[in-house]
């Protein structure tokens, strides 16, 4: 059918059809058809929406991301034809009713994701298939490296290059600001590109964008840590595993990490940017993603398992995973938190000693100090005021004021204090509701909401002392903060009633 183009700015590959023209090609909501340019020989394939308004019968409503395949101009006539289902989405039905992935299979469902051929209602069927399903491992290493392929690479001529992940789960987990100047300020390269929060309030590179750009292409990421010796970059706009960063879109609004999609993510970025030594922080504990010490020894095995696959050097350390880190959740609390300890604080100690831990476990494993003297190593360096000026090279280098101090990151103008309703100790701290109530106040996307956690785990509190801030850039943000958080009760003093039954009183 030869249609006439209208160009739409909508970040989607997709077409508008007339409901008319659609009956008449026999599609529908959700099906492909293809798009020719006969003039240029060009062209693209697209899933429809179809409207009986918008536009006129023997319009084609060409989406962005479309036409920046056809590369066609207002009013350009196009022959539009049906077009076949990709097998991919053969692949993913399968694995919804149980089955495996092959690698071929694996390969040509990342490709589509890539290319824009699958629509996001597709992809969002693959996540839930994987998460249900789960992945096996060579099912992972398949993922990963089709991720990895269908990207850019970085390629340095001086090893090792370091990396490090957490696998997340524990609010308030900022130690990348930490651990990437130490390791840098050692001698040694770490590419650090880093996810945006998924299930959340603030991942890597939220916090990192309060200090500097974040988004770079593959290569300048390469220019600047040959050039510094480190950067912390957002992997998303680097084309580096590109599938993975599309494929976290979708796990977003699902608040979910399906575990085997989870180790490829990781060690898919890993293995994209030239990493030969890997430290994995595994968090443990409950209201983490691995509760107990067993599953986080079973998921340690299947990222050192996948990093002999692939050439790497992994180890990995469970960690405390039952308490923030710190006291702060959210982007600028969190920055002002890691800044002030690099110029000098000496608390936080969860911050500081799981940092100097794990920045110490990839000393060791580079050489760099001996075995059982990693920590220690990793103490002197941040003691000594180099972390410091490290991080100031890499916030400069990406573009930041390297003059920054931790008293110039303000939270949130708008603010409520949560008490203590009696005298006694905390005795439970919700890290999921806590998490709940940051993303209520506006973070990340917000970056001066957030909480401010004044009384851990074991604290002795009076009747009246704040226990924790909720801060917030918009009061209807705050405001919607504290009314949930009155039914979450993310901290427990002992002896607090939980529950008044019946809920309503009665006259």
């Amino acid at each position: 059918m030869k249609l006439t183009v209208k160009l739409l700015d909508i970040e989607n590959r997709g077409v508008l059809l007339h409901c008319t023209d659609a009956q008449s090609m026999r599609v529908r909501d959700g099906d492909r058809v293809q798009i020719v340019d006969e003039a240029t020989g060009k062209t693209a394939q697209a899933h429809v929406d179809t409207t009986g308004s918008l536009i006129e019968p023997g319009v084609i409503a060409v989406y962005r991301p479309v036409n920046a395949t056809l590369a066609v101009d207002e009013g350009t006539p196009v022959e539009v034809r049906g077009a076949e289902r990709p097998a991919s989405l053969e692949h993913i039905k399968k694995k919804m009713d149980g089955g495996r992935f092959t690698k071929d299979d694996t390969v040509d469902i990342v490709r589509d994701i890539v290319d824009d051929v699958l629509s996001p209602g597709e992809i969002t069927a693959y996540v839930t298939a994987s998460y249900i399903n789960g992945l096996d491992m060579d099912e992972v290493e398949y993922l990963t490296r089709a991720t990895v392929e269908t990207g850019e690479r970085l390629r340095f001529t001086r090893h090792p290059v370091v990396d490090k992940h957490s696998i997340g789960g524990v609010p308030g987990n900022k130690i990348t600001l930490l651990i990437a100047p130490i390791i840098a300020a050692s001698g040694l390269l770490i590419p650090k590109t880093s996810s945006r929060a998924i299930t959340g309030a603030g991942g890597t590179a939220d916090l990192m964008e309060v200090l500097a750009p974040v988004s770079f292409p593959a290569l300048e990421v390469q220019q600047m840590t040959e050039k510094v010796g480190g950067a912390i970059v957002w992997g998303g706009a680097t084309n580096i595993a590109p599938a993975d960063d599309k494929i976290i879109t979708y796990e977003y609004p699902l608040r979910i990490d399906a575990r085997g999609q989870m180790i490829a993510s990781v060690m898919a970025k890993k293995f994209a940017v030239g990493a030969d030594l890997v430290v994995i922080d595994i968090p443990v504990g409950r209201n983490t993603k691995i509760p107990n010490p067993q599953e986080g020894r079973k998921l340690a095995r299947e990222f050192i398992d996948l990093g002999e696959r692939l050439g790497m050097r992994v180890e990995c350390a469970l960690s405390y995973g039952e308490s923030l880190v710190g006291h702060t959740i959210g982007p600028n609390l969190e920055v002002r938190e890691a800044l002030a300890v690099l110029e000098g604080a000496t608390e936080p100690s969860s911050l500081i000693q799981k940092s100097i831990s794990l920045a110490g476990i990839a000393l060791e494993m580079a050489g760099k100090a001996g075995p059982g003297q990693g920590a220690q190593a990793a103490a002197d360096i941040l003691r000594s005021g180099k972390a410091l000026e490290k991080m100031r090279q890499i916030i400069e280098i990406q573009g930041g004021d390297p003059g920054v101090k931790a008293d110039d990151i303000v939270p949130g103008e708008y603010c409520f204090d949560v008490r203590a309703p009696q005298d006694g100790y905390v005795i439970e701290l919700n890290n999921s509701a806590l998490v709940t109530l940051a993303r209520l106040a506006g973070s990340p996307y917000d970056h001066g909401a957030g909480l401010l956690v004044h009384a851990k785990k074991g604290t002795r509190v009076r009747k009246g002392d704040p226990i924790f801030t909720i801060y917030a850039e918009r009061e209807w943000r705050l405001e919607r903060a504290i009314e949930v958080g009155r039914t979450l009760m993310p901290v427990l003093v002992e002896g607090m009633v939980l529950e008044r039954i019946p809920h309503e009183r009665w006259v």
